[in-house]
């Protein structure tokens, strides 16, 4: 007999012998006042009894429907013996809540079923914030305390081997669907617990997604989509929450299905479609303050893997020289992410990643290295109101004396704001034919001739 029928019929013989003592306690809708605090509890006791009498150690083992659905009756088992004074609402609702508590994220878990989400903000046990179609609201959901957001947290982060402790009181990780999740805990959290998500969904955006949401026009599409099938080195630049990542793994779908790819990220997220993947995650020290794996170190690597492609989550240490060189040794149609507000900041942000690893580099030479590397730079922003559009794809070209020499081949110009504080605009063509178009012939990619014509692509 398994674990978890052994567990189900210890179960069920403590209930038809009335020994368990939970009946004592009254539902929310006999309770009077106090039905609020009697429904906690009347949770909490059940909860207690499923996880003292069943194996939740074996934590991959819970996960498929199967199980799910065994414990499940369990549940209902209980309550029906326990407390029959409960309506059929509050049953449901209660049999949901510890069945969250017990195989998922417990109060984030209706959250999370939540498709218009993008991002989750937790600031404390009783502050809990959503983001939907880029406006913040708070919502009334709450943890019962400090205790059991940290359990919830240590939960997501113990999943992908990271641990989360007062000697390591910030982590990054992610959830299964790829989501992105931070944390941070007290000491350095003077509030109680902060958990940020950044939501991704099971179904990862795609090209006509994005093109009905106006995140770019056709024609931008066509030069991105003909710049990764010729090899092109492409840079996508951005600040927080522009949708970097979104793009990323749109570009990638453009990227031959025979290419070896070898992905880089500090939590890994990026949900490229290719078969010959090969996905590198950096490691944070043990508790000796020992074992890490950098970026850097990951890129390094990386090199002696045979890619034909390297593509790195984001750059944001001295891993940036190593990248530049790659792109500059072989390693064509390789694609990157950085935190920067245009693409001429996003050049000078390497730069000045280069030095912060220790390299004494003389600035001509770096630059040489940058506008030699990156032949593209997509920069992705996000607008007010929410809406996120690709604002500039820009040419890096070639240096003259000691500056990079950069031409803007298309961007979106805001024109205004809307009755619903919504910003709204125009993309255009700037009229400049890039340098590359040789490039991409010579790799077969050909382009209409009057794609690059200065007008106005398309109204917001």
């Amino acid at each position: 007999m398994s674990r978890l029928q052994q567990g189900i019929s210890k179960l069920n013989s403590l209930n038809n012998s009335g020994g368990s003592g939970i009946s004592r306690l009254t539902s929310p809708s006999s309770a009077g006042g106090n039905g609020g605090k009697n429904y906690d509890e009347l949770k909490r006791q059940i909860h207690s009894k499923l996880v003292e009498r069943l194996d939740f150690t074996r934590v991959k083992d819970l996960s498929s429907d199967a199980m799910r659905r065994d414990i499940r009756r369990v549940i209902e088992h209980l309550c029906d013996t326990e407390n029959p004074l409960l309506n059929r609402i509050e049953r449901e609702k209660l049999i949901e809540e510890i069945l969250d508590e017990t195989l998922g994220f417990g109060p984030l878990e209706i959250l999370l079923k939540d498709p218009t989400i993008s991002d989750i903000l937790v600031n404390g046990p009783s502050k809990v914030y959503v983001e939907r179609r880029g406006k913040l609201e708070k919502t009334d959901v709450k943890f019962r305390d400090n205790d059991h957001l940290l359990q919830i947290i240590d939960r997501i982060v113990s999943k992908v081997g990271r641990r989360v402790d007062e000697t390591s009181p910030m982590v990054d990780a992610r959830l299964p669907d790829g989501s992105r999740v931070n944390a941070v805990i007290p000491p350095i959290a003077l509030d109680g617990a902060s958990l940020s998500i950044r939501r991704f969904g099971a179904n990862p955006l795609k090209l006509e997604d994005l093109l009905n949401y106006k995140a770019f026009t056709p024609e931008m599409a066509m030069l991105m989509e003909a710049c990764i099938k010729a090899r092109l080195n492409i840079l996508i630049s951005g600040g927080t929450g522009c949708g970097k990542t979104t793009l990323l793994n749109t570009l990638s779908s453009f990227i031959p299905g025979d290419e070896r790819v070898v992905t880089i990220e500090d939590a890994a997220e990026l949900q490229l479609q290719q078969d010959h993947v090969v996905r590198l995650e950096t490691r944070p020290p043990n508790i000796e303050g020992k074992g890490a794996v950098t970026t850097r170190d990951c890129v390094r690597n990386a090199l002696r893997m045979r890619p034909e492609r390297i593509i790195i989550g984001e750059v944001r240490g001295s891993e940036a020289l190593d990248m530049l060189q790659a792109m500059n040794t072989g390693h064509g149609g390789s694609l990157a992410t950085l935190h920067a507000n245009t693409p001429r900041e996003g050049l000078t942000r390497l730069e000045t990643m280069i030095m912060m690893g220790g390299f004494e580099l003389p600035v001509k030479a770096m630059r040489q290295q940058i506008s030699s590397a990156i032949d593209l730079i997509i920069q992705a922003n996000r607008l007010q109101g929410g809406p996120r559009k690709i604002t500039s794809i820009t040419e890096v070209m070639n240096m003259e004396q000691d500056v990079i020499i950069m031409q803007e081949v298309f961007r979106f110009r805001q024109l205004g704001i809307d009755q619903n504080s919504r910003a709204f605009g125009q993309f255009e063509s700037t009229g400049v034919r890039p340098t590359f178009i040789n490039r991409l012939e010579a790799k077969g990619v050909k382009l209409p001739s009057n794609m690059f014509a200065e007008r106005v692509l398309m109204r917001d």
